[in-house]
């Protein structure tokens, strides 16, 4: 079968790799037919990180957990790269009860059991059960190479989902999945960093700095706004993201560049209840936690590789703010953040700024733009691989 690997910078080639199986009872097999880039792939995909980033590790300006995410050296090809999709269901395993073949599904991007005792606190991204088995010991995940696992890429022509009943979520009825093409991830990241902060500060102001984490800042603009923010103020130096962002309801503030907002936001006397830090640079986060109100929180969504990254920790103590870290536990947040789009009709398809074909993926994924979907039609039912589970029976 054919898998989108990332080869080296800006080359990306359909490689082929044995048709994964149904390895285990639990196991189902999946066709994708919409898939999101990432923000974080753009890393790799328009910058020669490698050699600087190992040198970085070497010389211990780099914090070295990044070698156990993205390999030693950092994102070195080839790899399968690709962990945002929609996909349709082609096989499941005996034991798999809750789902059929022909369902429509959202894929999580970490693989997680479901039943250890950090999946049932909601750290499915930290599964006990499935990072601990995987070479780099951190994450257990598709798309990022071997060192968070054998499972593959996304952008595939089959995929093997493990744990199925618990991973696999069904998208709505009548639910577009160009509109959860990013559901996996990017979406599912700007909902853990916005909805439940307002639900404790309702009205909350809330400040967005984008630019790094392109798509999720936009999305935790819009969900800001759809979820009744009373302020909601969206910091970036691109000029497409800020129409963007006034399309989605939020008040845009062009900044100097990466992470600069303090001239931005200089003329305006606000503190924020809730601020998304998605610029991925120091100065964005040194300005997102000053400009908190007290007993803020800001959700940093970015990657900070830095080994010594300062923190306003005096500013953020006479506020009492509060700063979360940390990777988006995905598959908790799905059922009702689908429920979401399709009762509301949530416009996230306006983050989208490219649609493109699927069999192009290895000419278009490294272009450069905010959020690129790759989408091909679903399987009309009389071309759905048949289950190897014995059909049901029935007594007419």
């Amino acid at each position: 079968m054919r898998e989108l690997t990332y080869v080296r910078p800006r080359r990306l080639e359909w490689r082929e790799r044995p048709d994964p199986s149904l390895e285990t009872p639990t196991d189902a097999l999946v066709r994708p037919f919409v898939a999101g880039r990432c923000d974080g792939d753009t890393l790799p995909l328009h910058h020669r990180v490698s050699r600087p980033m190992q040198l970085g590790l070497t010389l211990g300006g780099i914090d070295p957990i990044v070698r156990h995410i993205a390999g030693s050296p950092p994102f070195h090809g080839p790899f399968g790269i690709g962990h945002e999709c929609v996909a349709q269901i082609t096989a499941v395993g005996e034991e798999v009860s809750d789902l059929e073949v022909g369902d429509i599904v959202v894929v999580p991007w970490a693989i997680s059991c479901g039943t250890c005792d950090r999946c049932r606190q909601g750290l499915t991204a930290k599964c006990a059960t499935t990072t601990t088995t995987t070479p780099g010991g951190t994450l257990s995940a598709f798309g990022f190479g071997t060192q968070c696992g054998r499972w593959g890429s996304m952008i595939a022509d089959t995929v093997r989902v493990p744990f199925a009943d618990h991973m696999l979520v069904k998208v709505p009825a009548g639910l577009a999945p160009l509109k959860v093409a990013s559901a996996s991830d990017n979406l599912a990241d700007a909902w853990r960093a916005v909805v439940p902060h307002l639900r404790e500060r309702p009205e909350g102001a809330v400040l967005v700095i984008g630019g790094g984490a392109k798509s999720i800042g936009l999305y935790a603009a819009g969900l800001a706004v759809a979820h009744g923010a009373g302020t909601v103020d969206y910091v970036d130096h691109d000029d497409e993201r800020l129409e963007i962002a006034e399309r989605l309801g939020a008040t845009s503030y062009k900044s100097g560049g990466h992470g600069k907002v303090g001239t931005a936001l200089r003329r305006v006397n606000m503190r924020y209840d809730i601020a998304v830090e998605a610029s991925s640079r120091q100065r964005g986060l040194d300005a997102a936690l000053r400009m908190l109100a007290p007993g803020g929180i800001c959700t940093a969504t970015g990657y900070y590789v830095a080994r010594r990254s300062r923190l306003p920790v005096m500013s953020m103590y006479a506020a009492s703010a509060t700063l979360h870290a940390g990777v988006s536990h995905v598959r908790p947040i799905l059922p009702e953040l689908l429920d979401f789009v399709a009762a509301t009709g949530f416009e996230s398809d306006l983050v989208t700024t490219t649609v493109a074909d699927w069999d192009q993926a290895p000419h278009v994924y490294a272009t450069r733009t905010t959020k690129l979907v790759l989408h091909r039609a679903p399987l009309p039912p009389k071309e759905r691989p048949s289950t190897g589970r014995p059909p049901p029976h029935s007594d007419s």
